[in-house]
Order: structure tokens, then sequence, then C-alpha cells
């Protein structure tokens, strides 16, 4: 339906353009907004009865009767009524709407994305330090990230995913601290032991390591323990690797890639935090007071202006996420996506106004946010706070390892970022109609029992009649996978993954009523191929639909 969709937009544009020169640009098909009013609405005779100084409904049904003329129109439309002022609501022939299956299995797994060609676009997320396991909430941020890089790439944007962290600050050197005393023999609890240090049983794994002289590799680095436990520097660079290399078990559990690594020592080592500054300084957008450099922040928009250089001459952190951003810029990414929790809020309009404020060409804006709340996890209808590992928090690796890939990745993405989550352990695991990644994956495995059960070729199926698709479970079966392209489109326009989630649940739900209402395997052989024809293509978008979430779609269950 989707090419149908496209054939019919053109002749309304030439339509349009011959009432009105410019008109055919604008051409726009949209959603009634009550599913018995049509397939299609449009509201191009309210728009244009102004210039052209005609009565709305009277332009309308001008436009209605030129479109009804049109070989197109007359070959895939059924009717366009005029409602209210002027509304044509546009109905569709059956045999439109039973196109949208020859488009799937003839697409298979490209099926409702763009063409190649959009923009250049970083995604930088999770973004952990490495200083403990990955927790729950890098696992919400990491599903987001990976689904959003998923999106895009559908809408033919070629996408970069990054991960920055910090491998020198205070935290890392915690971390190394933490070690040392572990690797002497002192653990939690014991006098002598810092109120600040980590305690997870992750620091006691790294210091035995440490003292046999382990080397470990991560994405980004590998590193050789000297087994000194005197060599404080040995221990940080060590921890770090370890921990770099843990997180990368993780995520590629979690099937999560990342095309680099970004180290915020980077910045300061090559130039990039002190030339920031000086841009600033140059630009006339900081002032000295009580001893320290501040940004005129509220200059852009910000509550009040914020310090960059506190009176030690240390830099707060968002100075460094300017300075990172420009680099972004630099490297010529000028579409960037942040996936962050939500407690950047505060650092959005400080580092949106330092990159204004650097003067570099960086439009308003820049860059994009994406925001997510942290999560709950409840088993047996009791809060899991704890994890043994890291002591203090539920990590990524104790859900996938309760759970399943799947089941953390589909209900982690199934909510809006912002909006409080609860993982509920359970029902994860349930195998019911409750658990909406089992919902779904049963309707693919159900699909895939009976084509198998069928043993054809399901390549075949896309040139077969589709005339005997009648019933009104599958009219509304085909006008649900119909929706699959501009789904799409909307998600990754507004950084929706969830809408994802929402969509196939409703395909699944579209399906099981299908499946109940009308037997596929019949006697009547071309009855049969429409049916295997059009679950096929249902199983088709349902795998496209899961592999934008990074969800197997699996055969059998």
């Amino acid at each position: 339906m989707l090419l149908v969709k496209q054939e019919l937009l053109a002749a309304l544009a030439d339509t349009l353009e011959s009432l009105s020169p410019g008109a055919g640009s604008k051409a726009a098909f949209e959603s009634p907004k009550v599913a018995a009013h049509g397939d299609f609405a449009c509201t191009a005779a309210m728009q244009l009865a102004k210039p052209l100084q005609r009565k709305p409904r009277e332009l309308a049904e001008q436009i209605s009767a030129a479109l009804m003329a049109t070989p197109v129109f007359a070959q895939w439309v059924d009717a366009i009524e005029i409602a209210g002022p002027g509304f044509l609501n546009i109905r569709l022939k059956t045999a439109a709407k039973q196109q949208v299956v020859r488009e799937v299995l003839s697409a298979g797994d490209h099926f409702g994305e763009q063409p190649k060609g959009g923009e250049r676009v970083l995604v930088e997320f999770v973004s952990a330090n490495p200083t403990g396991p990955l927790h729950v909430g890098h696992g919400r941020q990491a599903a987001l990230g990976d689904a959003i890089c998923n999106l895009l790439a559908t809408q033919g944007d070629d996408v970069y995913r990054e991960f920055y962290y910090n491998d020198a600050g205070v935290q890392i050197q915690t971390l190394a601290n933490s070690t040392q005393l572990r690797a002497k023999g002192l653990k939690p609890g014991d006098a002598g032991w810092p109120e600040q240090a980590y305690n997870g049983e992750y620091i006691a794994d790294i210091a035995e390591d440490f003292k046999a002289k382990k080397t470990v590799s991560s994405d980004d680095r590998e590193f050789t323990a000297s087994g000194d436990v005197e060599d404080i520097d040995s221990i940080r660079q060590f921890a770090v690797a370890y921990l770099r290399h843990e997180q990368d078990l993780d995520l590629k559990a979690f099937q999560v890639r990342f095309d680099n690594y970004y180290l915020e020592s980077s910045l300061y080592t090559s130039g990039r935090v002190e030339a920031t500054v000086k841009k600033l300084v140059d630009a006339g957008k900081t002032y000295e007071q009580d001893g320290a450099l501040w940004l005129k922040s509220t200059d852009y928009g910000d509550d009040k202006d914020r310090v960059m250089r506190k009176g030690d001459g240390t830099y707060t952190y968002f100075v460094p996420d300017v300075a990172y951003h420009i680099a972004k810029w630099e490297r010529g990414f000028h579409k960037v996506v942040n996936i962050q929790g939500t407690d950047h809020h505060g650092t959005i309009a400080r580092v949106r106004a330092g990159l204004q404020a650097a003067g570099v060409g960086i439009p308003a804006g820049y860059p994009d946010y994406v925001l997510h709340t942290m999560v709950r996890v409840m088993r047996g209808g009791e809060e899991v706070k704890i994890s043994k590992r890291a002591g203090s928090y539920v990590t990524l690796r104790d859900l996938i390892e309760w759970t399943s890939t799947d089941a953390v990745r589909f209900f982690l993405l199934s909510r809006k970022p912002d909006t409080e989550y609860t993982f509920d352990i359970d029902l994860a695991l349930a195998q019911n109609n409750d658990n909406p990644v089992y919902y779904v994956q049963y309707a693919h495995a159900r699909i895939c029992s009976v084509l198998a059960a069928w043993g054809g070729d399901v390549a075949s199926l896309k040139d077969v009649d589709l005339s005997p698709l009648q019933s009104p479970a599958a009219q509304a079966l085909l006008l649900q996978i119909a929706k699959y392209p501009a789904m799409l489109t909307g998600a990754a326009k507004d950084f929706a993954p969830h809408d994802v989630t929402f969509y196939l649940r409703e395909l699944a739900a579209s399906y099981h009523s299908y499946y109940d209402a009308e037997r596929i395997l019949v006697d009547e052989e071309p009855v049969k191929l429409a049916r295997l024809a059009l679950v096929a293509a249902t199983a088709q978008v349902l795998h496209n639909g899961l592999a934008v979430l990074g969800v197997s779609a699996p055969q059998k269950m």
C-alpha cells in the first residue's frame, strides 16, 4: 500500500498544482481521526480556499472530481467523500490495501526503510565511567541508544555510535585507591577502610588479578598489571582496563556495539578544553568573580550564570562537555543525539549556552537530548535493590541472567524514556499473553509453524492472487501491516522506540485475531495461498520491528 499511497500522492500533487502553482509541493495525506471515515484524509481544499477565494466545500468537490478522473485514483480508490467544511475522506479499494502484502514480501528485511542518503548522525549513549559494573539504568540507556540508532538507520541516516567516558577523574582515583587497599588485604568494614571507597566484590576480583600480573583487554585499551601493590598508577590503569573489559562483556551480551570510544582525558591532553575556554573568554562571554571564571549562560536562556573554572583552577564538569561537543561538530557531525539520565537535565542549558557563546557556527538546540529515568526491579512482589557483585545496586548482567537479553531489551523500551519504569522479573519470565515480548515473539513463531506445515517456498507467495483477502479480520491485518513504514518514520523523528513496541503488540494482536477467525491451510488452493501470503508478510514485519529493537524473532517457542 506504500507504493499505492505514493502514486495517489503524485496524482494529488498534479491536481493541486493545476489549481494553484506551487500547491503541489504541499500535497499530503493524513490519517482520519475516526477509522470509519476512510483510509486517507486530505485538507487541501480548506488550505487553498482562501488564496483562491473559493468556498472550501465547493473547492473540495472540484478536487474530488478531478482526482477520480485520474487513472491512478480510478484504479485504487473506491470513493472520495466530502465531510464538514471541506475534508476529503478517501476510501481505498480492497485491491489497494492488499498490495502491501506484495510490498512486504518483495522488500523483505528492508520493508519500511528509506533509501540511504540521509544525515550523518552521531548518537552518544551509555558513556559509563569505568568505576563499577553497568547498572540497570545503563541497561535502559544501552537499549534506548541502540534502538534509536537502528531507527535512524531505517530512515537512511548514516549513524555513528559513540561511548564517552572519564578515565582520569576523582572517581577513577577512588577506584584505584579502593583496589590498592583490597590488594593490601583490607576489606569493607575493616579499620582504615575509607567511607568513600567502592565496596563491591568486583574490587576484590580486580585486586587479585592485579597481583597475579594479568593482562586485560577491552575494545579500546589493553594493560598488563605490574603486580606491585605500591604502584598506584599501574593499579589505576589496570582497574580501568579491567572494568572496560567487563562493560564490553555486558554490552556484547546485550548485543550493543560502538564505533568509537572517546576519553574525557583526551580533551585535556589535546588542549581542547583550554582552547574552548579561550574561545569563550575572547568572545567576551565570561567574567571573573569571587576568584572563579563564570560563563554568561543567562545570555542564552539559562536560569543563572555558571562557574567554568573554580578558585582552585579546576574546571567544572560542563566545560569539557562543551569542548567535546565542539569536537563532535568539527568531526562533521551536525546532528548529534545524547542519551543520558534525567539527572543531566540541568546540564542541557549550560552546554548549549557554551556552544552558542563559543561562536563556532553551532546552531541553537544542538545537540538533541533523550533523557531517561532509572529503573526499579521487582521480584516476588518486592523490590530488588542490591547485587552482591556491585555491592549497592542491581547490575545489567543480573537482569540478563535472571531473564533474557530479549526480555530486558523489550521491557526497557516499552515505555517513554522519561517515565518511571518498574521491571517485573516474574512477568519477564512468564510464558503467557501478559508478557509483551512473549506475546509478540509467539505471534512470529506461530506463523513460522503454519508456514512450515505448508512446506512451500515463501518467496513464491509474493506473486499469488490476493483477491480472497476480503474478510474483516484480513482487512484489519492488512491495514495494521500498512502502518509500519509511517510508524518507523515517526518513531525515528521523535526518538521514540517505545512506539515500535506498541505497534508490534498491536500487530501481534491483529494476527492472533485473524488466526482465530480464519483457518489458513484450507483445501481451496487460491484461498490458502492468499492467506499464507498475508501471514508471511505479517511475520516479516514482526521480524523487522523486533530487529529495530534488537530483539530476536524465534521460529519456534
